[in-house]
């Protein structure tokens, strides 16, 4: 069972998230052999001042 733990900052519609899960289970049943019912996809929002990169919150760029 492949699951595909997709995090990105908070914002995307459910219709994205729908789209994004179809997209990524069918690559996942054409590349990697998988049976649909198979794949899992988690989606995690994450706040922009609960990342950072070079030690500089998101939320503060």
């Amino acid at each position: 069972m492949p699951i595909v733990r997709v995090e990105m900052w908070e914002g995307r519609t459910v219709e994205q998230k729908r789209e994004l899960a179809k997209a990524i289970t069918e690559d996942m049943v054409k590349i990697a052999g998988a049976k649909p019912e198979a794949v899992v996809v988690i989606f995690e929002d994450v706040p922009k001042h609960n990342w950072a990169t070079g030690g500089v919150l998101w939320s503060d760029r």
